[in-house]
């Protein structure tokens, strides 16, 4: 895809002009990764800050590795016309009750609703997680799952013998534990400000899992489906009415824009954002 040029007023700068572009995905070890971990750690972190460098992170490096019990298989999904089944939240795959609370009080609290954008639920971003997460992504169809498992330089990227499923459920588990020890409740349940301190932990890998599961790895896959939650195209889940790419002025899956870089240099581009679906 290609993105259009900066023009609109930045709201959450002023002064400023939003980054019309959204950047490419960086390789796994390099620097750009811990952006989404450096502004977690700010004294009175807005959570606005999230949309500011949210297109310049992605995946990041494991720092350790870990035997974890392998999760169950995910659900097969539900005809659209079926009622959800007891138990379980309408419409969710992978997730079960517990981590589908746990991710959507998780894309709520980064993503919140105010003048500039609705909150990540409204947004579709627990929606384009839980397929994600049911997907060929997260069930690791394109990793290297045969081992042997050693403990591996950040350059190295992605060293675990678990899914990116797996992880992200053994990782939402271990932050509920903490939370419990913490706080006395699950991250769904306690307080908009120790949500914050578990995330700024996170972020800063100060908080060590009982169950032995690198922090820091769980939270750089966090952070990267939540910004893929808010970017990608609509038809992956997220993004509901292309409300991400309008925040930031990227006019979609149009593939040549050569026409209007001269004509709309330095201005706003008019045109609605295009999707996949709008093009098939």
């Amino acid at each position: 895809m290609s993105g259009c040029r900066s023009g609109r007023p930045n709201p959450v700068l002023p002064g400023h002009r939003k980054n019309s572009m959204l950047c490419p995905k960086t390789r796994r070890g390099s620097p750009a990764v811990h952006e989404g971990e450096a502004i977690m750690k700010k004294t009175g972190f807005d959570r606005r800050d999230f949309l500011k460098t949210a297109v310049a992170s992605g995946a990041a490096a494991a720092s350790a590795t870990t035997a974890i019990a392998t999760a169950e298989p995910a659900k097969a999904e539900q005809p659209a016309q079926a009622p959800a089944a007891a138990m379980e939240p309408a419409g969710y795959v992978f997730l079960n009750p517990d981590e589908a609370a746990f991710v959507e009080a998780l894309v709520d609290h980064m993503i919140p609703a105010d003048e500039i954008s609705p909150k990540g639920t409204d947004l579709g971003v627990n929606t384009y997680i839980d397929r994600a997460l049911a997907g060929g992504w997260g069930k690791g169809d394109r990793l290297y799952m045969q081992g042997p498992w050693k403990l591996g330089a950040p350059s190295q990227g992605y060293q675990l013998p678990l899914t990116p499923a797996q992880l992200y459920r053994a990782g939402i588990a271990s932050t509920n534990a903490h939370c419990r020890k913490a706080y006395g409740n699950t991250f769904d349940r306690i307080t908009e400000a120790q949500r914050q301190e578990v995330l700024t932990a996170l972020s800063a890998g100060k908080i060590v899992f009982d169950s032995g599961l690198p922090v820091r790895m769980f939270w750089t896959t966090l952070y990267q489906t939540v910004i893929e939650g808010m970017y990608s195209d609509p038809i992956y889940g997220g993004n509901r009415n292309k409300a991400g790419w309008a925040i930031i002025g990227f006019p979609g899956a149009i593939a040549v824009h050569r026409d209007h870089v001269a004509q709309y240099r330095g201005k706003p581009f008019p045109n609605k954002p295009v999707g996949i679906a709008d093009m098939s």
